[in-house]
């Protein structure tokens, strides 16, 4: 679950503000709106880890994506690649996450096969992961020609619940 706020403090609670008499104490509606925000961060998902990587030119084989510690939960593991140099002739990139979710399991995008530097690509995938769980990504990367394809990789988990 992503991280909580502290306890919620005691407010001091009185009667709606009036014109010319603010006291600087928390009125009920703004007690109410203070613990729906509470609430809301509370409820919104957290960014475990980030990669960056530029200047690829080769498949990627399965890394782990370095966190402290990862209790059991449900997370986001989001992707986006874009073709930095295209390839003198043709070129193609898959993306692959992996995760223990009492097996080993992964999933994959479709291969990437447009040769242009605008070419991009993104692949997201929602997953029950273990405690402990080895979270992975990896690239299948494929470019033929004189001029190898070259591509930049950003990947994200996020913990959801």
């Amino acid at each position: 679950m992503a991280s909580s706020l502290a306890p919620t403090p005691e407010f001091v609670v009185e009667r709606p503000v009036r014109a010319q008499s603010i006291t600087g104490r928390v009125t009920q509606a703004m007690r109410y709106w203070l613990l729906s925000l509470a609430d809301r961060i509370n409820r919104t998902p957290e960014v475990r880890q980030t990669v960056t990587l530029t200047g690829q030119s080769a498949s990627i084989a399965a890394t782990t994506i370095s966190v402290l510690s990862l209790p059991e939960g449900v997370y986001r593991l989001s992707a986006a690649a874009r073709v930095t140099t295209a390839a003198t002739t043709s070129s193609s990139l898959t993306l692959t996450f992996g995760w223990t979710q009492a097996v080993a399991c992964t999933s994959s995008s479709a291969a990437v096969t447009g040769n242009t530097t605008a070419t991009t690509a993104s692949f997201s995938v929602v997953v029950r992961a273990d405690e402990a769980s080895n979270v992975q990504y990896a690239t299948t990367y494929a470019s033929s020609g004189g001029t190898a394809m070259v591509y930049r990789l950003d990947v994200i988990l996020e913990q959801v619940l």
